[in-house]
């Protein structure tokens, strides 16, 4: 079965500096039309990192559309036409203070395609080496460190609310013994 949809019209709603809306007008796979709503953003890239003293980097800081503080690994946009690693790089930096010398890519996902073309790398950071933490004017972060058994409970008791967060720290888990 031809499982694409086609777009007949597409409408801009907005364009901002981090996402863009359109919506679509499609032609189903059986012929008939519906309407999609999409945002399109330019990327992310986030870091699972683990310091030489085999702590676990989280960040806490507000998430205004879940309303409250999430703890998460480090994260951040894309910049245009920047590369992923470059990327990943500059935001642990910028975050965590520690700079990254080799990246290993997790995995790339999509966080919700129903509705987002946003495509996040997520990398394995080791052999940190401490640098100078430089967040944005609008950035606020608590920097945390957890231990992997800490880790591991926290992931059991669902403290955990992110999605590239819990994929990284299960990854993590299951492979650490090829890291150590």
């Amino acid at each position: 079965m031809n499982l694409y949809e086609k777009t007949i019209h597409s409408t801009s709603i907005y364009q901002g500096a981090i996402i863009d809306l359109e919506v679509h007008d499609v032609e189903l796979p059986d012929g008939k039309t519906s309407k999609r709503e999409l945002v399109y953003h330019n990327g992310a890239v986030a870091v699972c990192a683990v310091t030489p003293e085999n702590k676990v980097l989280l960040v806490k800081q507000f998430r205004k559309p879940a309303e409250k503080p999430l703890l998460e690994i480090p994260a951040g946009k894309l910049e245009i036409d920047e590369v992923r690693t470059e990327a990943a790089k500059r935001e642990l930096e910028e975050e965590t203070g520690y700079i990254a010398e080799e990246l290993e890519l997790i995995t790339e996902m999509y966080g919700s395609p129903g509705f987002s073309n946003e495509k996040i790398s997520i990398y394995l950071a080791k052999d940190l080496k401490v640098g100078q933490m430089n967040l944005d004017d609008d950035e606020f972060i608590e920097l945390e460190q957890y231990s992997l058994l800490e880790i591991k409970d926290m992931l059991k008791n669902k403290q955990f609310e992110d999605a590239k967060t819990i994929i990284a720290l299960q990854y993590l888990l299951l492979n650490y013994n090829d890291y150590k």
